[in-house]
């Protein structure tokens, strides 16, 4: 499930960069700062200070936030600090946000979420069902396309994924329009699963143009781990349908449109160009270096290059075994290794028998 929370480039940790640069300053001047990035409530801004370890700027922000804000604060720090018996601080939350005094409708949506999250956590399959439904359709009326509707979308679709219910978790993928209001990342997110769940139907068209815009969407969400995994799906399912008559991947993912099921679905077909111009997006893109216990982003690009026979963009790597220290990093480089090159190929099996010792 998706328990994390979806940032914009501005987003609740620019408000606490801004306080470490300019403050500390009262709570009139936070006041200022809210209204000029307008954030319309201050519980996103508070969690941020919580988990960017600004205790100041969260004691100074207190006084501003509602009984049912902070109610759900006390419900995040308690999870941020390990607690895992939650079901009854989320009840006493949900109380104050159902007291007619203190009522917050939103709020309330997200507490359902997260009892949601608790009950399937719990193994209380059906309890979770009916919550995250009461949760995504709750915020969906009063908060729609807010950064908990988003991640009420995410949940539902991943909770229908894990329960095996693929099409009725493409059905909640289908409702993030991506020209709805909704986040880049949740955009990207969903369209990450969308064409995984294209992909396992045979659609290799709609395969193609999730991944495409899973790529273009994490981008513009700045979120560069993403578009390369996007990248790296879009250009495993492009590379069996290269056509350079197709028009471009932007001129048919707007011109796309659902197809009925007495229709003949389109046909994946795809511009060397759109691949290469990917491929080398997502390798400019990568973190610098090879090491790290996962690197995720360089095994997808170095088997996307010995398919594409661009080895030459990882010669510094294949070189260098010594500086990886993933395992499943170093099998993939083996694995990519010439087969004429036995010294290579014995240098990474070296090296992945050191790594998996370790």
């Amino acid at each position: 499930m998706i328990m994390t929370t979806i940032e914009t480039p501005q987003g609740p940790g620019h408000f606490v960069s801004k306080w470490r640069s300019e403050g500390p300053v009262d709570s009139n001047t936070l006041e200022q700062w809210k209204a000029e990035m307008e954030w319309p409530s201050w519980l996103p801004l508070a969690e941020a200070a919580l988990f960017l370890d600004a205790p100041e700027l969260l004691d100074t922000m207190d006084s501003l936030l509602t009984p049912a804000e902070r109610a759900v604060l006390g419900l995040v720090r308690r999870r941020w600090l390990g607690d895992t018996h939650l079901l009854d601080p989320i009840e006493s939350a949900m109380e104050i946000t159902r007291n007619p005094e203190t009522r917050d409708l939103a709020l309330e949506g997200r507490l359902r979420m997260e009892r949601g999250l608790v009950r399937y956590e719990a193994g209380d399959v059906e309890g979770a069902d009916e919550d995250l439904t009461w949760a995504e359709t709750r915020l969906k009326s009063v908060a729609l396309a807010s950064r908990d509707h988003d991640l009420s979308l995410l949940n539902k679709a991943a909770y229908h994924l894990a329960q095996g219910e693929n099409l009725m978790a493409l059905q909640v993928y289908g409702d993030i329009s991506r020209t709805g209001g909704h986040a880049h990342e949740t955009v990207a997110i969903s369209r990450l699963g969308a064409s995984r769940i294209r992909h396992g139907l045979g659609h290799m068209f709609d395969a193609g143009r999730h991944a495409w815009n899973a790529h273009k969407h994490a981008i513009l969400a700045h979120q560069h781990q993403m578009a390369i995994e996007g990248g790296s799906l879009f250009i495993e399912l492009a590379l069996d349908h290269i056509d350079d008559s197709a028009q471009p991947m932007s001129v048919q993912v707007e011109r796309a449109k659902p197809v009925d099921v007495d229709e003949e679905r389109p046909v994946l077909a795809v511009q060397m160009s759109d691949v290469t111009g990917i491929f080398e997006w997502c390798i400019e893109h990568m973190e610098q270096g090879f090491g790290g216990p996962e690197r995720p982003d360089v095994r997808a690009m170095l088997l996307i290059a010995h398919k594409m026979n661009r080895m030459e963009v990882f010669n510094d790597l294949m070189s260098n075994p010594d500086e990886v220290q993933d395992p499943m990093l170093a099998a993939v480089a083996q694995a990519c290794c010439d087969d004429s090159d036995e010294t290579a190929r014995m240098a990474w099996a070296s090296r992945l028998s050191t790594l998996t010792l370790l």
